[in-house]
């Protein structure tokens, strides 16, 4: 089994086990049918993954990894808030009548904003200190916008980024106010770290560790039966994770760059409502 089997299995039981039910409260998810989305939840979940080790893809399930690295380069390459410029279709149902997002996402990374040594937008600052002042405390990215908010279509729920590099070593924190443990867990997850190991190769640096800190982490009501399902099966060991490591440049890099040898999973038979 996997790591990042094992750390899921263990987050989906003590939710389910111990977490905090919503059923009685008013709820802003609802299903297609207009029923409340509610949920069981833990406050505060934080998981390491030592991507030096083994990458932390689950294999109870599959997780669809080329899309899901389409989407983080859509984000963090492109800083796109345009649909046509994703490969996928998982933010159609966000999609405004411009073909946008609004104001969320990549555009925030892509705002250039003014420092003592010029012009850099967020994704370029981190480039720039990793490679120039890696033991700066302060490389961080944050697409939590108050002042845009308004023109978002949906509030970021993976909001910030830390990167953090001890000795020859790059680590980061991935803080994320809400998590939907069925749909999106692993799928963030192999997103940032794809996305640490990318930073680490173009600085020079050995990849280390991702820490992902979970506000509200929880399971829908109507994604319990297929999480119990999950949990009762085993897992199997991770895939090999490699990357070409001629790039240097970190807009070079397309979700062909990347490979995941021996990915073996278990099929996913259920089918998933979507809660909005």
């Amino acid at each position: 089994m996997s790591r990042a089997d094992e750390l899921y299995r263990a987050t989906c039981l003590d939710i389910l086990n111990n977490g905090f039910s919503d059923e009685n409260l008013e709820v802003r998810p609802h299903w297609a049918d207009g029923t409340p989305a509610h949920t069981i939840k833990k406050f505060g979940v934080v998981n390491r993954y030592n991507l030096a080790e083994e990458f932390p893809i689950m294999t109870l399930r599959r997780t669809y990894w080329k899309s899901a690295v389409d989407e983080l380069l859509w984000i963090w390459q492109k800083k796109s808030n345009r649909i046509c410029d994703l490969g996928s279709h998982v933010w159609d149902e966000w999609a405004g009548e411009d073909g946008t997002i609004g104001k969320a996402y990549g555009y925030q990374l892509g705002i250039k904003h003014q420092y003592p040594e010029g012009m850099f937008d967020q994704v370029d600052r981190v480039l720039f200190d990793l490679k120039h002042n890696p033991a700066s405390r302060r490389i961080l990215t944050n697409i939590y916008n108050f002042e845009d908010l308004h023109e978002m279509n949906l509030y970021p729920c993976a909001y910030s980024m830390t990167f953090n590099v001890t000795g020859d070593t790059l680590n980061a924190i991935l803080n994320q106010r809400s998590q939907d443990m069925l749909t999106a867990n692993n799928w963030n997850v192999v997103q940032y770290a794809v996305l640490t190991h990318m930073m680490a190769q173009v600085s020079g640096l050995k990849v280390g560790e991702l820490v992902h800190v979970i506000a509200d982490c929880h399971i829908y009501d109507r994604h319990i039966p297929a999480v119990r399902a999950m949990l009762e099966r085993e897992g199997y060991e991770a895939p090999q994770f490699t990357m070409d490591e001629s790039i240097t440049d970190f807009y070079a890099f397309t979700k062909d760059s990347f490979r995941l040898e021996n990915y073996r999973y278990h099929p996913f038979d259920f089918e998933i409502p979507m809660a909005i």
